[in-house]
């Protein structure tokens, strides 16, 4: 039983075609017959089939008594729509749902031929779907003509002002007839879009859906939390663990399209790009490989977060956060449309969880905050899927197939055939990923467990109080080697097979660092690391029997004038004259280190010889060894030129360079430029020319 009373009979017939049976509020209300004849500023969730409720109240405009449009010729409806994929989306919405009435549509978009939009404007069109700029270039070049619209359709309104076409749609409304009618479709109605109403349209009707007061029922949130370094891992097991029909991930820019696009096409997924660098053929087939199932992994830019829709749609990733609430929303929008369920799953960096929450605070969307779907969890999801599979159930066989059943139930046994095709099975996906185990809370520090909040990565998940029962480790690098928590935590739990919550206090000096270890899995630790007790980058491993000493280290710093942390002092007067403080405080010049003779113990202790002429320090081999090998060999450093005196014509000569190895050449080997010949002298037989064998009249 359909319950689309009050539409035209020829869309009443298109729409029981395409399977319709109830309409959507938002469809139901533009049928209202007060409507008729009306502006119209209609805000409905995205999803809710404003495509074919603007479709419905269009009609009796253009029809009016008539079930079939008469022959084409200047427009009578143009609906204006922010991105080009959302324009030709509209044209086939409506050309399905015009089907019955004859009706002309014709499309005006940005990166299509130009010229073959304007042969269709010239052969007549009842309506026509385009973006606004492609739309005022036509109307300037007076290749559409605005003087017989009826109607007037701006979809999704809101987008087109965030995107920066106030202009360019202003344009366009006033190139119409005054007497048009105006209808504004949008997600949402800031005050932008009530001005623009208020400014093109007359005596509005205000249409809100109930629907719109509560956001998306039909989407189910996750927020997914994941160590930085496994967000990539984390999208792979979540398109494995539910194995949509369709599916779309959205990155925030076109590198990481690309960059995600050529992993996972890696990975054995079917999948396809969709961002603004691509041209519209390429961008229409990639959405054509979307819907006709050759493709199943959309990877997208927020080019396709608005009014985008592909049958089947189960699922959404955010592999990059959305920068605002409502891209949040309208990407989430891509599923769940139409009454279908979906899901919009969120990937959350431990160390972007607080701009999760305010995303999600902003959006007004509650969240089931979770860990990503593990390898284990996938591969359950696996065998769940191939016992339930229908191939059990609806496999018919021929005679070709009987015959090579019985060879192979002849040939092997049961479970060899059964392993066979668990094997078969699995290999038409993609191995899951191991992930690090993460905390839900972020793994953040209380505030009064002492000290500041830090990199998520660096800390430990518990107070260092309530450690508990611990067992230290020396590993080989320190501050010199440019040790950081943010990288050496990391690589002790892989080398370790360790969570964060099993590694303690972390002391560093300047060569080594002391780690403390959980007891229950200190054993656990070292087996890990195997005889070698060698763990990534060649950091070497030592348990010791007890706590270190720490009061040492800070003695032998406090000896050499330093704190722990600090580096060599240098002793250079600060603003307020000479330092007070440390070994050299007050010391006369002579008895400081002097900048050109650091070693004083060394062969040169008077001082730097007098012929080094060189500056910086040379490469190799230490200063003080370079100054030796001078004394013994006569060499100088390697690279550095002997500067000549001047060659009497005011030029410095070229210093020479000897390269170790080479064998000596002689500078005065190499003739100039402007040396005179030495064979030949200048022929004087020969007149002096002014060009083109002509003599020269200067002479």
């Amino acid at each position: 039983m359909t319950d689309y009373n009050g539409a035209l009979p020829a869309i009443a017939k298109a729409l029981e075609k395409r399977g319709y049976v109830t309409l959507t509020p938002v469809q139901q209300a533009m049928l209202d017959p007060a409507l008729v004849g009306s502006d119209a500023l209609v805000s409905a969730q995205t999803g809710s089939g404003k495509t074919v409720a603007f479709g419905l109240a269009m009609a009796p405009t253009l029809l009016g008594e008539e079930e079939r449009f008469r022959r084409a010729g200047s427009p009578l409806a143009l609906v204006i729509a922010p991105t080009r994929e959302l324009a030709l989306q509209v044209k086939r919405e409506l050309e399905w749902l015009y089907e019955m009435t004859g009706a002309v549509i014709a499309s005006c978009v940005g990166g299509m031929d130009i010229r073959s939009e304007r042969r269709a404007l010239e052969r007549g069109a009842h309506i026509v779907v385009g973006t606004p700029g492609r739309l005022c270039d036509h109307i300037r070049r007076n290749a559409l003509d605005m003087s017989e619209i009826k109607v007037a359709v701006l979809d999704e309104a809101d987008e087109m002002l965030d995107l920066g076409f106030r202009e360019d749609l202003e344009f366009i409304l006033e190139a119409a007839p005054d007497a048009r009618r105006t209808l504004m479709f949008s997600a949402t109605v800031p005050a932008a879009i009530a001005k623009l109403a208020r400014s093109y349209q007359r005596d509005a009707v205000r249409i809100s859906t109930a629907a719109e007061e509560k956001q998306h029922v039909d989407i189910e949130y996750r927020a997914l939390v994941v160590a930085p370094a496994d967000r990539e891992n984390a999208i792979i097991n979540v398109l494995r663990y539910y194995e949509a029909t369709n599916a779309i991930v959205f990155c925030s820019t076109r590198a990481a399209v690309n960059h995600l696009t050529a992993r996972f096409n890696n990975r054995n997924f079917s999948v396809v790009a969709l961002s603004g660098e691509l041209t519209q053929n390429e961008r229409t087939h990639a959405l054509q490989a979307m819907r006709d199932g050759r493709a199943r992994v959309c990877i997208a830019t927020d080019v396709a977060a608005r009014g985008i829709d592909l049958p089947g749609l189960d699922l959404v990733i955010h592999a990059d956060l959305p920068t605002n609430p409502e891209t949040l929303l309208h990407r989430s929008g891509r599923t769940g449309r139409a009454g279908r369920k979906g899901i919009s799953a969120m990937i959350v960096p431990l160390n972007a969880r607080r701009k999760a929450e305010r995303l999600l605070d902003g959006a007004g969307i509650a969240a089931a905050w979770a860990r990503p779907p593990s390898a284990e969890d996938v591969q359950q999801r696996d065998e769940e899927r191939l016992l339930a599979d229908p191939i059990f159930e609806d496999a018919v066989r021929s005679e070709d197939e009987e015959a090579l059943v019985a060879k192979l139930v002849a040939r092997h046994s049961a479970e060899k055939l059964a392993a066979a095709f668990v094997s078969l099975y699995r290999g038409r996906y993609s191995a899951p990923e191991d992930l690090a185990e993460v905390s839900l809370d972020g793994g953040r520090k209380p505030r009064d467990a002492g000290g500041e909040r830090g990199d998520p990565a660096s800390r430990p998940l518990t107070p260092r109080g309530d450690f508990g029962p611990a067992v230290w480790f020396s590993l080989s690098v320190g501050r010199k080697q440019r040790a950081e928590p943010r990288w050496l935590i990391p690589t002790i739990c892989r080398s370790g097979d360790l969570t964060k919550s099993e590694i303690g206090a972390i002391k560093m000096q300047a060569d080594e660092t002391f780690v403390e270890i959980a007891a229950d899995h200190a054993d656990r630790f070292l087996q890990k690391l195997g005889k070698d007790r060698m763990m990534e980058r060649g950091i070497r491993v030592t348990r010791l029997r007890e706590a270190p000493d720490f009061s040492r280290f800070s003695r032998e710093a406090a000896e050499d004038g330093r704190t722990p942390r600090e580096g060599p002092r240098l002793d250079k007067p600060g603003k307020d004259g000479p330092r007070t403080e440390g070994p050299w405080k007050n010391a006369p010049r002579k008895d400081r280190p002097f900048k050109d003779k650091p070693f004083k113990d060394g062969p040169f202790k008077d001082g730097p010889r007098k012929d080094w002429q060189g500056k910086g320090k040379p490469a190799g081999k230490d200063r003080d060894e370079r100054r030796l090998d001078d004394e013994v060999w006569g060499s100088r450093p390697k690279g550095k030129p002997d500067r000549k005196p001047a060659d009497g014509r005011g030029n410095a000569r070229a210093a020479e360079v000897r390269d170790a190895g080479s064998p000596e050449k002689s500078f005065r080997e190499k003739p100039f430029r402007d040396k005179p010949f030495r064979d030949k002298a200048p022929r004087k037989d020969k007149p002096k020319t002014g060009g083109k064998g002509k003599p020269d009249r200067r002479t």
